[in-house]
């Protein structure tokens, strides 16, 4: 006799049962900031934006003048290790070129108002 009721648990045939899969969940974006500073060029910011973070020269320009005008800007979202590996080669290559340009990665949220 057929019910309308559907099946709670799977059938079973034997000793094989049905795993379920475990829950993954995403991993926590991070975003890329620059920092202003009275020392650091404009024309060398838009350079790193164009080199490392593959913008054209109208968005360089414009995230450079929201830094300038803002004391910070958020360059882009990747992974932590993304995010950390290009701040500190960001960092680097500032330092390398004598320019005191801060560059860090936080976790996504960084510098929204409550």
């Amino acid at each position: 006799m057929a019910t309308d009721k559907p099946k709670t648990r799977p059938d079973t045939q034997g000793d094989l049962g049905v795993q379920e899969r475990p829950k993954v969940e995403r991993p926590r974006k991070y975003v890329v900031v620059l920092h202003n500073d009275d020392y650091t060029t404009m024309e060398f910011v838009v350079h790193v934006l164009m080199k490392f973070f593959h913008l054209d020269e109208t968005e360089s320009t414009q995230v450079m003048l929201h830094v300038h005008h803002r004391g910070f800007g958020i360059v882009g979202t990747f992974t932590r290790d993304v995010a950390e590996t290009k701040a500190a080669t960001v960092m680097a290559y500032a330092k390398e070129h004598q320019h005191p340009l801060r560059c860090t990665a936080e976790p996504e949220g960084f510098g929204d108002t409550p």
